[in-house]
């Protein structure tokens, strides 16, 4: 009312001040025309209609040149995006291509070095030395070595350097050894084809060359050395001979001669292009790289020897595999060489025979033996095609061009003899008609005539807007202040209307303050002043989706990695249901509950359901295997388990404290039921659900359950799974061709932020590298944040474990850095160092080579030294403060590792040098395991066992991690981990310990373990004469905590969630029944695995647990470990036996196909 007197009086005022000005214009101009306000009322109609035709005709100018200009854009943009597109897939085919040509360099380095190490130590001990030496396992190493390559080669030799004098007496040694490896190379190749006696048959028993034109054996004629084929990868007959190559002096080749030369004068690997047949009738062009192998680790040493040559033959093609995905075709790659290749010279082909060796290549052209090395390949997703031995890529494309160093050895050209050639390989990177043709399309003139559409409807909204905006502007804005008050995610929009209706004063009063509203459903003061907000919906689609595996993923975590992992993957699922038109109703722990077809009623609802389940089934894939890097192992295993029914529910808001929208009904119900009889990784929906998708048209979606299940309170019921089909993607007959465009847009948007795809095991390392870059850049920091070259140390290095066995390093104390507050509080931040790149890079590079050096066992493998890894971060993160008069405090409240440095506990935390000791040795505590016991490694007497008598495997891990981590390839990945000598002794002992704390089985280790922790942490307290006794008592106990975390991480599985613990205990039934079946055991695991769990739990897991506690510096880990491990025993207790019976028929199951 007050408002309504104010416009009036307004108007009155208008109407006075008029009158007046009429008056006086009147008595003042009596000759000026009277006022016709009929004449103005035309003269301002026709103003208007003017100003109406010219903003007509603005809107038309301004509708065409935006169409057109959008038309140029998008047109523009679609060029710009193909460019992007293609400049993107060039980086990744050049970086990713690139990392694995230094993978090659870095596995074959690693592989020589383990070679040069086995044989120094068995010439220590059996006194056997090149060249009357035979890698042993040779076949088994060499296929690890292809697996950490990455990519399929040809074949890999090992040639060693024979001297004239030692020719006789080297080829008798070969005819010796060459039954024993050829058998083990049979047998782990699984080849039926050749036997051992028919092999030895096309044996070649002296060293020889072979004419390949005029196909005659011959002996070797001239003097000096000469590199006979003896080991080989894979074992079979030469295409070209149907015979074998051992024996054969690769020296004959000129080409091979001259790469040997250059490794000999300048001991550096060396490569060069080869033509060599794949089959028996391809003949393809790749390459040959020579790896010299000397005769100590000790890159350092001057004066090394060359003792062997480990070659490797490799095309190419194989390296550019696999890097893009499907439907990212049509990119061309021209592989450079920039030395020339006489192919004559390379065969050792004489003037006479270059016409035979043409007709033997079956080349057209006799120059075609003289060519420049050029081979072109099309990329089409993680296929590659050869096109050819020329530069083959279209001319129009050479402005995008990309060019990349792809494999550079580095060689100064002084070094290399004269007339001699070390190419460095380039890639020129094309896009091509393929690929520019996916960016061609009608979406320019889509976009124009969206335009044109959006521009006229938006001006006939905008004319229908001025007409109303007077009428209608006092209750939009009244709309608008209510709105802006109220927090619009509380409630669905229709009830958020129904509330404001609800809350309507009587008195005439406009609107209460949502506040008030609120308020008032929350404290119940509304239950008798109105009715409850409540409707029944008939026809709605309720969908649970549970995380399978997350109770047991979450028992490994810590809380802020389970919220980081909830919250990626429920907003991934919110987006997804904003696109559907779904309501999400809510979350309870880890399930996930959405409904269609209500607040607002759609007929489509089970449509809209379904396709939302199946688009949640892909985008959880993407999430956790992208999340895996950042939160660790067994991320990418976690799945969903999805139920859909349809019917009616009752909805509406449930007033009291924190009132909210909720759904109740037998709907409910029945779709949650359906979510817990479900798999993983599949959607499972009601009978009713399904005969909606039938009258949709989609019963191709859906395919029934092969037998009924039972529901509680419902009985048997007919079920059915989903297909995951396109179809998912596809406009049904109420969705617009615009929602189905937005969508795929949506959805190509968020796909191209993804990662790129890994396997497993890049996962894993990515992850690690994180773990270790953050104890790195702490280590730095405690520097100062310097890093700086340690060539000062060689000498230190190479005398690391000299004359030594690892067992003999192990002391009992350990003296650690002592804590400075002072020089903590002054350190920088962590976060703030820079690692470098070579050091990152060659970080990863080490992270595969120990990954690739461990032995695809049941339970000793990398998956579960990663495992380990992460128990061991999560017990670093959880160690607390022991300080006077305090109790314990938590050292820190973060995930990260990096904030753990405020504190000491016993000096560890205080030293993160301490902390990377421990992570790393986590790592390499199981590299090289046989999968057998120390004891029956003893037994069997293999080399291993020779040179360490017991710990065995444990000792040959860190002789073989640490032999590969001294090589020059990880300079600058050493100088980040220690700067002086002091430093790095102090990281050797703490590996040392640490890993030979992993051998639980050997007694007198064990009782030498129980009486240090007595004497560490007896209940007697003593008074210390002196400051050095109190430093002395520290070490001992940090010594022995640091121990006792590597073991209860090494069986942390034993003191977490049931589903993992029985998971790792079925890999190390399977590795310990396994070896049993295999001869390498002598009593039936089975047996008494039921009653050995128990005891272990008894005598081992529960009083490690609580010594975790009792040692007082893991804060709640400890109480968390013991309670599972309680749990899990008694859990045990009741189903151990019948899970042994599942093992064995498991595994008789397994090994019977």
């Amino acid at each position: 009312m007050i408002s309504k007197n104010n416009h009036l009086a307004q108007h009155s005022d208008l109407r006075s001040i008029g009158n007046g000005a009429s008056t006086c214009s009147s008595s003042e101009d009596r000759s000026a025309p009277a006022y016709n306000a009929p004449i103005v009322a035309k003269s301002e109609e026709r103003n208007i209609l003017r100003a109406k035709c010219l903003v007509a005709l603005i809107l038309v100018l301004a509708t065409a040149t935006v169409a057109t200009s959008a038309y140029i854009l998008v047109k523009d943009q679609a060029q710009s995006d193909f460019e992007n597109q293609f400049t993107g897939y060039a980086s990744k085919i050049a970086s990713v291509s690139r990392n694995k040509a230094d993978q090659l360099f870095d596995a074959l380095d690693a592989f020589a070095v383990m070679a040069g190490s086995q044989a120094a130590v068995e010439n220590e001990l059996l006194n056997t030395s090149w060249p009357f030496y035979t890698v042993p396992d040779f076949s088994v190493k060499t296929e690890r070595l292809v697996d950490l390559i990455g990519s399929t080669v040809f074949q890999v030799l090992v040639a060693p350097v024979v001297q004239e004098h030692e020719r006789d007496a080297w080829a008798n040694y070969a005819n010796s050894m060459n039954p024993v490896w050829y058998q083990e190379s049979l047998e782990n190749e699984g080849n039926t084809d050749l036997t051992v006696d028919l092999v030895l048959q096309r044996t070649i028993p002296f060293i020889h060359t072979y004419d390949i034109v005029n196909l005659r054996l011959g002996q070797i004629q001239r003097p000096g050395d000469v590199l006979p084929f003896y080991q080989q990868y894979p074992l079979r007959l030469e295409y070209s001979t149907s015979a074998m190559a051992t024996g054969y002096d690769i020296l004959s080749l000129v080409k091979v001669a001259d790469q040997y030369e250059i490794t000999r004068e300048t001991l550096r690997p060396t490569i060069g292009f080869a033509r060599f047949l794949i089959d028996s009738e391809t003949l393809v062009t790749g390459s040959q790289v020579l790896q010299p192998i000397y005769d100590t680790s000790d890159t350092t040493v001057a004066d090394r020897k060359l003792v062997a040559i480990l070659g490797v033959q490799l095309y190419w093609l194989e390296f550019f595999k696999n890097i893009l995905t499907q439907g990212q075709d049509g990119v061309v790659v021209v592989l450079r060489s920039d030395c020339i290749t006489d192919f004559a010279l390379r065969y050792g082909i004489n003037e006479t025979g270059i016409e035979d060796a043409a007709d033997y290549y079956d080349l057209d052209d006799l120059e075609d033996l003289i060519v420049e090395d050029v081979i072109t390949y099309q990329v089409d997703g993680p296929d590659v095609i050869l096109m050819g031995y020329e530069d083959l890529h279209d001319p129009k494309y050479d402005a995008l061009g990309v060019t990349e160093v792809f494999v550079d050895l580095g060689f100064d050209e002084k070094d290399i003899p004269e007339g001699k050639c070390v190419p460095t390989l380039t890639l020129h990177i094309y896009p091509s008609e393929k690929l520019e043709a996916i960016y061609r399309n009608s979406e320019p003139a889509i976009y124009a005539s969206a335009v044109v559409v959006i521009f006229t409807f938006t001006s006939l909204v905008f004319l229908l807007y001025v007409y109303f905006v007077g009428r209608r502007q006092r209750i939009v804005m009244d709309r608008i202040v209510r709105q802006d008050k109220i927090v619009t995610d509380v409630f669905p929009a229709a009830i958020r209307d129904r509330l404001y209706e609800a809350q309507a004063q009587p008195t005439g009063k406009s609107r209460r303050d949502t506040h008030d509203l609120l308020a008032g459903f929350e404290d119940g003061s509304n239950d008798m002043a109105s009715a409850p907000l409540a409707d029944l919906f008939p026809s709605v689609s309720v969908v649970f989706a549970d995380i399978v595996g997350f109770t047991a993923w979450s028992s490994a975590r810590e809380p802020q990695q389970v919220f980081l992992l909830l919250e990626s993957i429920y907003h991934s699922f919110d987006k997804i249901a904003y696109r559907h038109d779904i309501f999400k109703v809510e979350t309870v722990s880890d399930c996930y509950v959405a409904a269609a077809g209500l607040p607002e009623p759609v007929d489509n609802h089970a449509v809209l359901a379904c396709k939302f389940a199946l688009d949640c089934l892909r985008k959880m894939r993407q999430s956790t295997v992208k999340l895996e890097v950042s939160l660790g192992p067994d991320t990418a295993d976690l799945a969903l388990r999805i139920g859909i029914h349809s019917g009616q529910v009752t909805a509406g808001v449930l007033r009291g404290e924190r009132s909210r929208f909720q759904l109740f009904g037998d709907t409910m119900n029945t779709a949650s039921r359906l979510e817990h009889s479900g798999e993983r990784n599949r959607v499972q929906i009601s009978q009713a659900t399904a005969d909606l998708l039938a009258e949709a048209g989609l019963s191709h979606w859906t395919t029934p359950r092969e037998r009924t299940i039972y529901l509680k309170g419902k009985g048997d019921m007919q079920t059915y799974w989903m297909r995951k089909t396109k179809s998912s993607r596809q406009a049904t007959p109420t969705e617009t061709i615009g929602t189905v465009l937005h969508s795929e847009l949506t959805e190509r948007s968020e796909d191209s932020d993804s990662e790129e795809g890994m396997d497993k095991t890049e996962r894993l390392v990515e992850w690690t590298v994180k773990v270790l870059t953050s104890l790195l850049q702490q280590i730095i920091a405690s520097r100062g944040g310097d890093v700086q070259d340690i060539k000062s140390l060689s000498a230190a290095e190479s005398g690391t474990g000299i004359g030594r066995t690892v067992l003999e390093e192990f002391v009992p104390i350990i003296p650690l850095k002592r804590f400075d507050e002072d020089e903590l509080r002054l350190r920088p931040k962590p976060s703030s160092i820079a690692i470098g790149d070579e050091a990152r890079s060659q970080l990863r590079n080490y992270l595969f080579v120990v990954a690739g050096m461990y032995h695809d066992n049941p339970f000793h493998n990398f998956q579960h030294a990663i495992h380990v890894t992460a128990s061991v971060k999560k017990l670093l993160t959880r160690i607390v403060n022991m300080n006077e008069g305090n109790g314990l405090e938590l050292n820190n409240t973060e995930n990260d590792i990096e904030n753990m440095d405020a504190g000491h506990s016993y000096g560890i935390t205080s030293d993160p040098l301490t902390q990377f000791a421990v992570v790393f040795s986590a790592i390499i505590h199981d590299v090289d395991h046989p999968g057998v016991p120390n004891t029956q490694l003893v037994k069997e007497n293999t080399r291993s066992a020779q040179v360490y008598k017991k710990s065995v495997a444990e000792q040959n891990s860190v002789h073989l991690a640490w032999d590969i981590l001294m090589s020059d390839k990880f300079s600058a990945l050493r100088a980040c981990i220690y700067q002086t000598e002091s430093e790095l002794r102090r990281f050797r002992q703490l590996v040392v310990n640490t890993v030979l704390a992993t051998d639980i089985v050997d007694k007198e280790l064990q009782a030498l373990r129980r009486s240090r922790w007595k004497e560490a942490f007896s209940n007697v307290k003593t008074t210390s004469e002196s400051p050095d006794e109190d430093v002395v008592s520290e070490d001992r106990k940090a010594t022995i905590v640091i121990e006792h975390l590597i073991q209860a991480s090494d069986v942390s599985h034993t003191m977490q969630h049931w589903h993992l613990y029985k998971t790792w205990n079925e890999k190390f039934f399977m590795e310990c029944y396994g070896a049993y079946k295999g001869g390498r055991a002598d009593s039936d695991p089975s047996e008494k695995w039921y009653r050995g769990e128990i005891g272990f739990f008894d005598f081992y897991v529960i009083p490690l647990a609580k010594k975790l506690d009792s040692c007082g510096v893991f804060g709640v880990s400890s109480d968390e470990y013991l309670n599972y491990a309680i749990s899990n025993r008694e859990e045990w207790v009741r189903e151990g036996e019948a899970i042994v019976d599942a093992y064995i028929a498991k595994f008789n199951k397994h090994h019977s196909v």
